[in-house]
């Protein structure tokens, strides 16, 4: 399997650690990965502005800099539903065969590893932790994503604790959050107040993790929120002696 990774602005710039898990995940189940240079942003931000010339302008420089690749895997799921749904849309013509054609070929890093790589299992390096798992608006409902994450953590020996609030929206929303933060932050608390007892959270959505970890940061609480790249790299490490997280 040769796959290009696609770190995305969040996580290059906030989660580059999980960014370097997702790539270990990646080699560990046997895919040759690569890092396209070039890479900037999928012009999610743009369309969600309204901005819909300078989305295709970044979405079209995307386009170029993976080319050809056999499988783009990315650390989120908003930006894979933007790659998958969104992309596509802005072109015509064959420009937009060419997106077509890419997005079938793009997956969020726990959608590649269960249905791509056909694996389930990576180590057992989380047992005896207890998680709840936040599933991202865009990889829910978008990409139809709910079983494949929580299949690989408790593949992977953790205890996935019911949460009733696990597929409620976070209130982030990207520009959501910037244009009605009361709204935003009421949303987050919301789910903060049903949070179960657990080691930690964990999600896909780097978006996610920040706006709930940013609110609970901000009410004292010592609940931790870790992207799931990192949390299953040390299911796969802490088993086989590798590096693990903290």
């Amino acid at each position: 399997m040769r796959v290009s990774f696609f770190s995305t602005c969040l996580g290059d710039r906030l989660f580059a650690d999980a960014c370097v898990d997702a790539v270990r995940l990646l080699r560990h189940v046997g895919a040759t990965v690569e890092v396209p240079a070039g890479l900037t942003c999928c012009g999610q931000p743009a369309l969600n502005a309204g901005y819909a010339q300078e989305a295709r302008r970044a979405a079209r420089h995307t386009l170029e800099a993976l080319g050809g690749a056999d499988w783009v895997v990315l650390p989120s799921g908003s930006c894979t539903a933007m790659m998958r749904h969104h992309v596509p849309e802005l072109f015509e013509g064959e420009e937009r065969r060419h997106a077509e054609a890419l997005a079938a070929r793009t997956y969020e890093l726990s959608e590649f590893l269960v249905r791509v790589a056909g694996v389930e299992r990576l180590g057992t390096g989380l047992s005896g932790r207890r998680v709840a798992y936040h599933h991202g608006c865009h990889a829910l409902r978008l990409l139809g994503e709910h079983d494949e994450p929580l299949r690989l953590l408790a593949g992977a020996g953790a205890e996935v604790v019911d949460w009733r609030a696990d597929r409620e929206c976070c209130g982030f929303g990207g520009l959501f959050a910037a244009k009605l933060p009361a709204v935003s932050a009421a949303m987050a608390d919301a789910k903060l107040d049903s949070l179960p007892d657990v080691h930690f959270v964990t999600s896909a959505d780097g978006g996610c993790l920040m706006q709930l970890s940013g609110r609970a940061g901000r009410r004292l609480l010592t609940t931790r929120f870790r992207h799931l790249a990192s949390v299953l790299w040390e299911g796969v490490g802490t088993s086989v002696g590798l590096r693990t997280a903290p």
